[in-house]
């Protein structure tokens, strides 16, 4: 760990949970409820217009109440998703048994002949890329104060994946449409499709590329190298989108700075109160400011100078001096013709040197500001 963020390190507890019970294929189902798809359709009044309450690459998500009354969000799977049948049975067997404030509780699934339903519990208020990123009709005003316990619960339940649970999980997809909130706007991480299971005796895991452009680690793209600092770079990012109000892969498709890369030149130039939202009103300008300082140490280029995030928590949370001293660039992609899966520039204010990707099968969802 080579972290120097601040003086003395410190790590929670960790905390075993019962290992997820397995069927004959090495997935997970025993423990979460088979629900029928005649009743999914009886919940949802056959699917309705009228209950969509979100729709994404993986399909669409309709509100429904089941038969004792619990209302559920429904995600159906499309045949044209690009979360497959391992990705539907790896999100069943990655949370099923996994209970925790901060990460949405999977009620049960669907899988009957061509249809791969997921139930989860309904979160009154959506994800936070609506809240930050929607239209004028769609979108709240957060306050600080609710921007902060979003970031602080989303980051509670990262370290809890990360540093609880055995096996560790990393998400692989930290992103503001990831994290949704209930009607008290307390945030729960969701969609664990693409997540991966960490077992203790392993430090990373060399994998294909999935995830969201403006949320991907440079190692993870570069090098396929999957830990949880590439969950710890994603939660960076996603602190920038939530005090900036501004969305991380807007600039990549626009031919305009990125978000990340727009807070280091500010921070470089002393000028990081611009990049706070406006609608934001009033804040406490030192609180502010070292969240977006702790969003820089979480998006270094290098994975071993980030910190954990256990680390982080207390970096936010603490009256702990950040040692700025040894904050080093952000690793970040552009392109000058966009973002591209077979060339890209990892760019620094100290470098910019262009790498040759595998020729691993790539997955990137695009983010497009609603």
């Amino acid at each position: 760990m080579n972290c120097s963020c601040f003086g003395a390190s410190t790590q929670r507890q960790k905390r075993g949970v019962d290992p997820v019970h397995q069927d004959t294929a090495g997935r997970s189902t025993a423990k979460t409820k088979n629900i029928s798809y005649s009743e999914l359709r009886r919940a949802t009044n056959n699917f309705h217009q009228s209950n969509k309450i979100g729709r994404g690459g993986f399909g669409i998500v309709y509100k429904g109440t089941l038969r004792n009354g619990m209302e559920v969000a429904v995600k159906t799977l499309s045949a044209e998703s690009r979360q497959g049948l391992r990705e539907f049975l790896t999100e069943i067997e990655t949370i099923s048994d996994i209970r925790h404030p901060n990460l949405v509780e999977l009620i049960g699934y669907c899988l009957d002949g061509t249809n791969r339903i997921l139930v989860y519990e309904y979160l009154e208020n959506k994800s936070l890329d609506r809240a930050l990123f929607g239209s004028s009709t769609s979108n709240v005003k957060l306050d600080w104060d609710t921007r902060a316990a979003i970031c602080l619960g989303t980051g509670t339940g990262l370290a809890f994946l990360h540093e609880e649970l055995v096996p560790h999980i990393v998400h692989r997809d930290i992103k503001a449409s990831n994290i949704l909130l209930d009607k008290d706007y307390k945030p729960k991480i969701g969609d664990f499709g693409l997540a991966k299971l960490f077992p203790d005796n392993i430090t990373h895991i060399t994998t294909q590329i999935k995830g969201t452009t403006g949320y991907l680690a440079p190692e993870y793209v570069m090098g396929r190298q999957l830990t949880s600092k590439a969950d710890v770079y994603s939660f960076g990012v996603l602190l920038l989108e939530t005090v900036s109000g501004r969305s991380s892969g807007s600039g990549i498709w626009q031919g305009q700075k990125l978000l990340l890369e727009l807070a280091w030149e500010f921070y470089e130039e002393g000028k990081l109160l611009e990049l706070i939202d406006p609608e934001m009103g009033d804040f406490p300008e030192k609180e502010v400011l070292k969240y977006i300082k702790v969003a820089l140490f979480c998006t270094q280029e290098k994975a071993n100078r980030r910190p954990m995030m256990s680390q982080v928590l207390d970096m936010l949370t603490r009256n702990i001096k950040l040692n700025e001293k040894e904050l080093t660039p952000p690793g970040f992609f552009q392109d000058s013709g966009g973002f591209s899966s077979t060339q890209l520039k990892l760019k620094s204010s100290e470098s910019s040197t262009s790498h040759q990707m595998s020729s691993a099968p790539l997955t990137i969802t695009q983010v497009t500001p609603r």
